[in-house]
């Protein structure tokens, strides 16, 4: 047992995490595109952004905050549309870049972008909602047990998402010919608006 867990649930909410975050989703699509982009720096800055992001939504569950967003239709459209609108303005930056108007941007900015993507994604805080409970011990302290699980998340998907960044930053020499360098990007553009406008009728009925 481990703060009332007991191993063998902590080890099936553990493979459970691995195959929520293999299934494509904004992090993803994003990591890729800006790994692939900017390189792995950058990516894995994005990363450690990603994985605060989690982290946060993680504790505000702990204390009951995603429950509300969770019960509250209001608060949900704000956290979607505000997701949905991030989202397109990345997609509209890549593209912009494609033409040569390149942003000077720093670890930090990839960061704070990585941060702000999940903290605008409410799927993160129905997750902890939805699946949190049905692997706590009853009787056990609610709020330690719900810290772990959620280190254990933020443990998983970081592992992955840098597993994408590593593989997504390989695309980079790609980038090397201008030419060729803008019709990818551009490509990248599209795919992170499309995942935009999934993100958009993936949750409309959520809330």
């Amino acid at each position: 047992m481990l703060a009332g867990l007991d191993l063998l649930r902590l080890g099936e909410f553990a493979l459970t995490c691995v195959i929520i975050e293999v299934t494509p989703g904004p992090n993803m699509a994003w990591l890729a595109v800006t790994s692939a982009a900017k390189g792995r720096r950058a990516g894995l800055m994005a990363v450690s952004g990603i994985a605060t992001g989690l982290a946060l939504v993680g504790i505000a569950a702990a204390l009951g905050l995603a429950a509300l967003i969770s019960a509250s239709p209001l608060l949900w459209n704000v956290l979607r549309w505000g997701g949905v609108l991030w989202l397109l303005y990345l997609a509209w930056e890549a593209w912009t870049e494609a033409d040569g108007v390149v942003e000077n941007v720093n670890g930090t900015t990839w960061f704070n972008r990585g941060l702000i993507t999940n903290l605008l994604n409410p799927k993160a805080a129905v997750f902890y909602v939805a699946m949190l409970p049905g692997f706590l011990t009853p009787g056990a302290a609610v709020l330690p047990q719900t810290l772990i699980l959620t280190a254990v998340f933020v443990a998983v998907a970081t592992g992955i998402h840098a597993t994408i960044v590593l593989a997504s930053g390989t695309m980079s020499y790609l980038l090397t010919d201008q030419k060729r360098s803008g019709r990818i990007r551009r490509t990248l553009a599209v795919l992170l608006a499309l995942v935009a406008v999934w993100f958009a009728w993936s949750t409309r009925s959520e809330g």
